[in-house]
């Protein structure tokens, strides 16, 4: 019974280890937390974040400073979201090229 109890127990704290932590929800401990995202980040994504929510991927990478593609799939293989999704290099070059092709018209 006791190595039950024990297995669970280890179980949840696996899970709670892998939370996933949204760049539009999480706090700065939570952001912290993340392997790769130190206190000055968290600050950087937090000011970022008072001026609106992040849309997409492209949106929080233009937002804050030092994130670009490599870094983004780093944090995102450590738990960061966006909205609730993950980091899809594909799209959110796809998404960034769009957004310049607006801006530059």
């Amino acid at each position: 019974m006791f190595k039950k109890i024990l297995a669970a127990m280890a179980m949840l704290a696996a899970v709670t280890a892998f939370a996933a932590v949204d760049v539009n929800k999480g706090t700065a401990a939570e952001l912290d937390g993340l392997k790769g995202v130190g206190p000055s980040m968290s600050k950087h994504i937090i000011e970022a974040r008072e001026q609106g929510a992040f849309k997409n991927w492209s949106d929080f990478m233009t937002r804050v400073k030092g994130i670009k593609e490599k870094k983004a799939a780093k944090l995102s293989s450590e738990g960061m979201t966006v909205n609730g999704q993950a980091f899809d290099g594909a799209t959110a070059v796809k998404a960034d090229s769009k957004m310049h092709a607006v801006k530059t018209k």
